[in-house]
């Protein structure tokens, strides 16, 4: 579980609480049709940008890519996948058939190496696989932006709507603090949903997919030297180009045995 977004999120949410507590209480804050206007309107317009599939996708993948999916440190798939080439040294490619990995993309190009498909349809099917995880990332990285984009705009369309009952009624001095909180509090609802839940959200689901596709192509890469016959320890140096210089230390001794 990735705790550090369940963390960020629940600390800005937190804040903000804090805040509105500070000389009141929450109830201060709670305004039916101010918060109808922002989540009603904002699942409108995304619903308008989006099919409800994309939609549906985008929510679901969130989920996981953000608070469950563990993306493997490239240097610990340099290790897995140079003990990989080993065993094809030494037992050929059908000494990976007994291998099990947690990482379902190199099981995936494990499979298709043991079936004895040719290099080059592995290589095809991979990037196909590659490219196809990246364009589910990119449309919920949408979506989640569109959102951002559409709560902020709905609130203040809601701002208007408040100042617009306030003038109209300022001979009823009742009818003022109603209007005037729906004008007040559907902009911070806009800004609270965008700048604390969409927004980071998205950003999350980029930097996921960055993660993602960078070990994707490592295991692509390190799959075809493989089906190569290549060396170990030059398969090894090759791949530590995935992982940043300071921490290339661990791989020394690989490349060395």
């Amino acid at each position: 579980m990735d705790i550090l977004t369940l963390v960020g999120l629940l600390a800005g949410i937190l804040i903000v609480i804090l805040a509105m507590l500070a000389n009141a209480t929450l109830l201060t804050f709670l305004n039916l049709p101010g918060l109808a206007i922002v989540l009603g309107g904002t699942i409108a317009v995304t619903l308008v940008k989006f099919r409800l599939a994309s939609v549906a996708s985008a929510f679901r993948l969130a989920i996981s890519a953000t608070f469950t999916d563990r993306v493997a440190r490239p240097s610990e798939l340099i290790l897995e996948v140079s003990e990989l080439a080993r065993v094809v040294r030494k037992d050929g490619i059908l000494g990976l058939e007994s291998h099990e990995t947690d990482t379902p993309f190199l099981q995936k190009a494990i499979n298709l190496c043991v079936d004895g498909h040719a290099p080059e349809l592995v290589e095809e099917a991979l990037a196909q696989e590659i490219q196809q995880g990246a364009e589910r990332y990119e449309v919920s990285e949408r979506v989640f932006r569109g959102i951002g984009e559409s709560a902020p705009a709905i609130g203040m369309l809601g701002t208007l709507v408040g100042l617009v009952q306030m003038l109209n009624t300022l001979d009823d001095p009742s009818s003022i603090g109603p209007a005037m909180a729906i004008a007040l509090l559907t902009t911070l609802y806009g800004a609270f949903l965008a700048q604390l839940i969409a927004l980071p959200l998205a950003d999350k689901l980029q930097l996921k997919a960055e993660d993602e596709q960078r070990n994707q192509l490592l295991i692509a890469t390190s799959m075809r030297s493989i089906m190569r016959g290549e060396n170990p320890r030059v398969m090894t140096e090759l791949l530590s180009s995935f992982v940043a210089p300071e921490k290339r230390q661990g791989l020394i001794p690989e490349r060395e045995a």
